[in-house]
């Protein structure tokens, strides 16, 4: 049976909404694990199997899936999703391009960016924040979602910093539309709901 380790208001809370945006909770185990938090707090849960003690992390039987873009990828090809973007269909590759941008180029540029850390070895691999906001405004300017009119997993995803960061996020008018819309989805708010009883 498939199992996701989460732990509340962490990185995993995206899969845990891709879950209710699915509707497959039923077809799925959840276990709460405690992680070590930047404020100190937290620990490493002996019970959480990821390698390095984080979350989120998807067991299959014997098989694993971490990273968040992995998981998406999993999840929604494994339950042939509307919100994914199956093999032949004509946005695969830009679904696809927008987990993988988002996994090796948008997170590490925020935390770079937040942690004040500049170097030309950086700007010559994966550019900057300015250009990272560049790339979404370029598409979001001209439609509502990143494949189109229709929200997906890719917007679930690269939308994630700037829902949980907030204003700390600099951004333009069309991304923060698309943050509110992003934001607003039921799902989105049972996931957060679920979270905050889970953390009391």
């Amino acid at each position: 049976m498939l199992t996701l380790y989460h732990s509340p208001m962490s990185r995993s809370t995206s899969i845990l909404q891709l879950i209710e945006e699915m509707g497959i909770a039923d077809q799925l185990a959840i276990e709460q694990v405690e992680i070590p938090r930047q404020d100190g707090t937290g620990g490493r849960d002996p019970n959480n199997p990821h390698p390095e003690g984080k979350v989120p992390y998807l067991t299959d039987g014997d098989d694993f899936v971490r990273e968040r873009s992995a998981i998406i990828l999993y999840l929604t090809d494994r339950f042939d999703s509307s919100l994914g973007r199956e093999v032949g269909d004509p946005q695969r590759g830009r679904y696809l391009s927008w987990l993988s941008w988002y996994q090796g180029v948008f997170e590490p540029v925020v935390i770079l960016s937040w942690a004040e850390v500049d170097h030309p070895a950086i700007h010559a691999g994966l550019r900057d924040y300015d250009t990272a906001l560049q790339r979404l405004d370029e598409g979001l300017s001209k439609q509502p979602y990143l494949l189109g009119q229709d929200y997906s997993a890719a917007d679930l995803l690269c939308a994630g910093p700037f829902v949980w960061f907030g204003d700390q996020m600099k951004s333009t008018p069309a991304i923060d539309d698309w943050v509110a819309r992003c934001a607003d989805r039921p799902a989105a708010k049972k996931a957060a709901e679920r979270d905050a009883v889970a953390r009391t």
